[in-house]
């Protein structure tokens, strides 16, 4: 597997860490230094992984997701990778049936640490 298909491959597990609440995928994927830029975070940049913890712990109450990668970019900087791409995401309410999908540009930067890749910034913007 070249190592563009790698980083490809680590940002959808962890999207999937992500959709299924799995904190402990997510954090193994994830330097604990992380930094990001996310709606969630009102313009502020957050630091860490306290931020994030939080939303596993809500759980996704009954909600089916799915999130797909769309035309994902990869930029090899050495040691350190930007796969940038836009994620839309599936949600079908558990009661309702309804079914709703989002949009967001998404960049995230991997630097590799004794030749494991570690998710180390993102940042996300909402599109629409």
């Amino acid at each position: 597997m070249s190592e563009e298909a790698n980083l490809i491959n680590l940002t959808r597990c962890l999207l999937e860490s992500i959709i299924t609440g799995n904190w402990e995928a997510y954090s193994e994927l994830c330097d604990p230094s992380i930094t990001c830029f996310e709606p969630e975070a009102k313009g502020n940049l957050v630091e860490g992984m306290d931020f994030h913890r939080f939303y596993f712990d809500l759980g996704h109450k009954g909600a089916k997701l799915q999130a797909t990668l769309v035309r994902p970019h990869v930029r090899l900087l050495g040691d350190t990778a930007v796969v940038s791409y836009v994620r839309l995401t599936q949600v079908a309410d558990s009661t309702s049936g309804a079914v709703v999908t989002k949009s967001a540009e998404e960049t995230r930067v991997w630097q590799k640490f004794d030749g494991n890749w570690k998710h180390v910034h993102f940042h996300r913007s909402v599109v629409g």
